[in-house]
């Protein structure tokens, strides 16, 4: 075992080592991302606000919350230092832009770094609360079926809750304003002060276009388009690490390596939905390294054969319905199966 685990962290390093050329960021590009993604955003909203006829409307939100998903991967980018590191006109728009949408710089830093040094990690033992598998800090908690069966009522509703399609369609409210807003100012305002801030400046914007445009200008240029991009942006969170054959490694097993390959996955997306996804479905690549641009992600999967042979999932209806049933971790098969799977066991 000793060898093997050598053996994984040299293989491991080496291809640590292959990805670093393609952490290296273009100003160019990077800046032309930004640019063109964020007036395309401002446009999209502003017709959206303006426009009057409904299907014109609603389609408008519907490319605004699109391009609202691309503005998130990009800050997403920038929070990890991938993008516009060194730059203090970036760390101002995209400081902005979290606030705007509910990500706050010190909760969202916290609770996705917790996220990346942890994804398929089981909590150990003495740290376990409500009996989770793996821990609710960044990610969607996960039980084994056994701690399913010694659960409360209550346990076992709150869990459903956090997994429950109804959370990710309304994530919005559950996942941006809850998780990563209101609860970690109310567990420890001192340190997440800034989730204050964001509630203030998104409600702000609500009311400004509220009172100078109206109602249904403030829905359809900001509240429907945030709700699409909330949505869909939890979702894919979710599935990138909730599939067929995504793996719990034992903690002595764990590396950062292993779990980008073994329990993240490779979304693959058409080419629009690439481009509005800010190439997320590359989350393998992504886990691996976190410091590669959102724009060299395809090239280093592409340039890099070890990456290849990542778990493919899509957002074809069948592979969301299965994901979204796949709730509890068979410890006896190590793979994830449905309520309904546990309870015929």
């Amino acid at each position: 075992m000793n060898t093997e685990h050598k053996r994984d962290n040299r293989n491991a390093k080496l291809l640590y080592e292959a990805t670093r050329p393609f952490a290296e960021e273009s100003l160019t590009k990077s800046w032309w991302f930004t640019g063109s993604t964020f007036a395309l955003l401002v446009l999209t909203l502003i017709a959206a606000g303006m426009i009057a006829w409904w299907p014109v409307r609603i389609a408008l939100s519907m490319l605004g919350g699109l391009l609202m998903v691309r503005a998130f991967v990009m800050y997403h980018d920038f929070m990890h230092g991938a993008i516009l590191r060194k730059s203090r006109i970036g760390k101002i728009v995209y400081h902005l832009y979290g606030l705007i949408s509910l990500t706050p710089a010190r909760s969202w830093r916290h609770s996705h770094n917790y996220h990346h040094a942890n994804v398929g990690k089981p909590i150990p033992v003495k740290e376990q609360v409500f009996s989770l598998l793996t821990s609710d800090i960044g990610a969607v908690p996960l039980m084994t079926a056994e701690m399913w069966k010694q659960t409360t009522p209550f346990q076992r509703l709150r869990y459903r809750i956090s997994r429950h399609p109804v959370t990710f369609l309304f994530a919005y409210v559950t996942v941006f304003l809850f998780s990563i807003c209101l609860l970690p100012l109310l567990t420890n305002p001192r340190k997440f002060w800034d989730g204050a801030l964001s509630i203030l400046v998104h409600g702000g914007m609500i009311a400004a276009l509220c009172v100078f445009g109206g109602f249904q200008v403030a829905f359809f240029a900001f509240i429907l388009p945030f709700a699409i991009a909330a949505a869909l942006g939890a979702y894919l969170f979710f599935a990138q690490h909730n599939f067929r054959d995504m793996k719990i490694l034992p903690t002595e097993e764990w590396s950062h390596f292993r779990a980008a390959l073994e329990s993240s996955s490779y979304l693959k997306l058409g080419p629009i939905m690439s481009w509005f996804s800010g190439n997320i479905g590359y989350h393998h690549v992504h886990h691996l390294n976190s410091k590669i641009p959102f724009y060299r992600l395809r090239e280093a999967m592409r340039e890099i054969p070890e990456l290849q042979n990542a778990t493919v999932t899509t957002l074809w209806p069948k592979d969301i319905i299965d994901c979204l049933q796949l709730s509890l971790w068979d410890t006896a098969n190590n793979r994830l199966i449905s309520f309904r799977e546990a309870a015929s066991a």
